[in-house]
């Protein structure tokens, strides 16, 4: 307790400094970040959010990145990744209440999603999981970010577990739905018992031609159908999707989506700058910020037991088990359960 409140009395005054800093060099210096459009972000008669407000985009390696971005620019930096086959609308219920903490929310689109566009026709669509955490190491670097809470689901939260596992430094406290993601391609050559091989039919599906063409040629009605799977007790509309699914229509998305599940079984060729970060991944590295796991009671995707990764976080932690029929997409359909762990995480 004596450590935090010492850390946060340190850290205030250089947020500060490190955010204005951040907003002066953008705009005045190097002019990289641009508002692409507005989204209506009118609230409904339940207060709730609709939509996020003007979509940014910057420089980050080699992409542009397109994220939203809200609450005090000097508060503690958030950043919440997104997962597949969904948006940054996952967190529409999540920001708010952040931004009522304090907190500077950043909801980065992942490569292949929204408006994040690659500055290189020729760089490879790769989706292997390191590529997608450097993508936020650079994010945090384009923004001037030295430290942030690192919070996300599915892809999001792999990407999570991979800063705070290689980059402890960048990463001031962890949540992650179904805890430990991070995985290896040697790793993935096992079989899995049936049960668990039937759950993982899309990646089956997607090594194949066919998988990809049905995929490019279908990926709304696929994307909803996940949805279905994952979070069988989730309501959602048909408005609901649609505002998640315009994402998917990057024209880099299929590309990504495809290689990301090739690479896993090692079906497909990452780029060889990674080669180190992927071998160190290999290893399956301990996790030692403060993190929480969150984990909902009707989550119809494959994930591991809370028990089968406990053992991965080394520092203060805690697992959660979110009641009510929450499905995969945890901080859509338990907005207020994820972003307390958000805020409780930063008080360990």
């Amino acid at each position: 307790m004596t450590t935090h409140s010492i850390s946060d009395a340190v850290d205030r005054p250089r947020r500060r400094l490190l955010g204005a800093a951040a907003v002066a060099l953008a705009a005045a210096q190097f002019g990289k970040v641009s508002v692409v459009h507005a989204q209506n972000s009118a609230a409904g008669s339940s207060g709730t959010r609709s939509s996020f407000g003007s979509v940014k985009q910057i420089d980050a390696g080699p992409l542009n990145i397109g994220f939203v971005e809200s609450g005090p620019m000097d508060g503690p930096p958030v950043i919440l990744l997104h997962g597949w086959p969904y948006d940054i609308h996952s967190y529409i219920g999540v920001a708010p209440i952040l931004e009522k903490a304090g907190y500077r929310v950043i909801i980065p689109h992942l490569r292949g999603y929204g408006t994040t566009r690659f500055l290189s026709a020729a760089t490879l669509r790769n989706g292997q999981q390191g590529a997608l955490a450097v993508d936020i190491i650079n994010l945090m670097d384009a923004l001037h970010i030295p430290r942030a809470i690192i919070a996300g689901y599915d892809w999001g939260g792999r990407t999570a577990d991979i800063i705070a596992a290689i980059w402890p430094e960048r990463c001031k406290a962890l949540v992650s739905v179904s805890g430990y993601l991070i995985g290896s391609q040697q790793a993935n050559k096992a079989p899995l018992p049936p049960p668990a091989e039937l759950q993982w039919w899309y990646q089956f599906y997607f090594t194949t031609e066919r998988g990809r063409a049905g995929y490019a040629k279908y990926t709304d009605d696929f994307a909803k159908l996940i949805w279905k799977l994952a979070s069988p007790r989730w309501s959602f509309d048909d408005a609901t999707f649609a505002r998640s699914a315009a994402a998917f229509h990057n024209p880099d998305h299929v590309a990504i989506v495809i290689h990301n599940y090739r690479w896993r079984l090692g079906l497909a060729d990452g780029e060889h700058h990674y080669d180190e970060l992927e071998e160190k991944l290999s290893r399956l590295p301990l996790i030692g910020v403060p993190t929480i796991t969150l984990e909902g009671d009707a989550n119809g995707a494959p994930h591991p037991e809370a028990s089968a990764y406990a053992k991965k976080f080394s520092g203060r932690y805690e697992h959660r088990l979110i009641t009510g029929g929450i499905g995969h997409n945890l901080p859509q359909e338990a907005p207020q359960d994820f972003a307390r762990a958000v805020i409780d995480v930063d008080r360990f």
